[in-house]
């Protein structure tokens, strides 16, 4: 069978994989404005550090469920992983209604993180095998805008949920009928997409057959300073979405804002991520990965710092859309980097490890916002956060480089030859 890559030439397992991903990012939004209100509300918790540790539960087990994804992606195939994905994620809606304390909630972050791990990595997955070389940009800016769009509408809805009908149990009905459907389209619409990886290897010149596990870890994590920068940006920006998961809905509550209210302000904060990744992935294509990234790494951090710095409803959501339009630059088009960047035989591993670097950070990050909210204050925090961005930010400037294919050359890219050196590294 030949497995032709194109987004046009396969749109329709295309559009079915764009819907799934729609599910999944509905099913980490329906948690977004709700659970944060409900460890203060039901639960009784003052400490920031202790209602964040649903979040650290989440980043990390989805952090190391990222690393092992890809690897058992290039071992089983996209789909069953998928499916596995799926599955665990059926018993979150039962755990968060009947939860008689935080620490059942923070079991249920533990099965979101498995579900998020293994559904979202094996999303971008299949639509980058789909895709091929030329499209890769623009197929991870779709992925990451439903995604990330239906993260700003399930956090939309489900606030308004809960400000007319209460925190629980009306807002987690909506999270088990999209799990439930999630997982039927994955079992009865999804197709395999790893042949067309195989495809893309068997045509590359440098194949060099399979590469250790261990290397493929070391040489995405510091091997290459591409790949460093990108995994460290990866991480940091991380704290911004911690921040906006754990302070959010507990700083503007507590400053007049009602539960729906705050929905439309994390809402327009993924709502404008969402909808502009329709554009950067492929603005990406054209101009290449690194000046959106770096531009994208400065915004955010410029729209986090801004929440400190205003005061009022309208103003927090013009903050909170500097923010989402500097994630939308940076946030597919890291991954492409790294899809840029890595060999076809390994590309579902080596995204596995920036994707386990880049969602610890959802672990660090509530550590880092946890600490300094009960330690010093929320606004310091936040401003930490946007400090930690900048800094970041200076990073990428320095030691990222130019990924895509058509910008760069074998003799001018520490990147390129990274990639198409394979024995080098075999030889480590």
């Amino acid at each position: 069978m030949s497995y032709t890559h194109g987004i046009r030439k396969n749109w329709q397992q295309f559009i079915i994989q764009l819907l799934v991903v729609f599910a999944i990012g509905l099913t980490i939004g329906s948690e977004r404005t709700v659970v944060p209100v409900l460890g203060r509300e039901a639960f009784a918790l003052e400490s920031i550090l202790m209602i964040g540790s649903f979040v650290l539960s989440f980043g990390f087990v989805k952090a190391l469920l990222n690393l092992y994804g890809g690897k058992w992606a290039d071992e089983y195939g996209r789909k069953p992983i998928l499916i596995l994905g799926w599955i665990l994620a059926l018993p979150i809606p039962v755990i968060l209604v009947a939860a008689p304390n935080w620490w059942w909630v923070t079991l249920g972050n533990v099965l979101l993180g498995i579900n998020q791990g293994l559904a979202w990595s094996m999303s971008v997955n299949a639509k980058i095998d789909l895709a091929g070389d030329e499209a890769r940009g623009v197929a991870v800016g779709l992925d990451e805008a439903l995604g990330y769009g239906g993260v700003a509408i399930g956090g939309w809805v489900t606030g308004i949920i809960a400000t007319s009908y209460g925190l629980r149990p009306a807002p987690f009905y909506l999270l088990g009928a999209i799990i439930v459907s999630g997982l039927f389209a994955s079992v009865f619409l999804v197709e395999e997409t790893k042949p067309y990886a195989d495809a893309e290897a068997a045509a590359t010149a440098d194949s060099e057959g399979e590469l250790p596990f261990s290397n493929v870890l070391k040489h995405a994590t510091y091997g290459n300073r591409t790949l460093f920068a990108a995994s460290q940006a990866g991480s940091i920006e991380k704290f911004v979405d911690a921040l906006v998961w754990i302070v959010y809905p507990l700083y503007f509550t507590s400053q007049g804002l009602s539960v729906a209210q705050v929905g439309i302000v994390v809402g327009v904060y993924g709502g404008v991520w969402g909808v502009v990744q329709l554009y950067t992935g492929r603005l990406a294509d054209r101009i290449g990965r690194r000046s959106p990234v770096v531009a994208g790494m400065f915004t955010a951090g410029l729209g986090t710092l801004l929440v400190a710095m205003v005061d009022g409803y309208m103003l927090w959501l013009v903050s909170a859309a500097v923010t989402g339009l500097g994630m939308a630059l940076l946030y597919p088009n890291l991954i492409t980097v790294v899809g840029d960047a890595v060999h076809p035989q390994w590309r579902a591993q080596g995204l596995g490890v920036y994707r386990m670097w880049r969602d610890a950070g959802y672990g660090f990050g509530a550590i880092f916002v946890g600490l300094v909210a009960d330690l010093v204050s929320v606004e310091a925090a936040i401003v930490g956060v946007g400090i930690a961005m900048l800094g970041s930010w200076f990073v990428t400037v320095v030691w990222l480089e130019e990924t895509h294919p058509a910008l760069v050359s074998d003799s001018d890219s520490d990147t390129t030859k990274n990639r198409i050196n394979m024995a080098e590294i075999h030889e480590e």
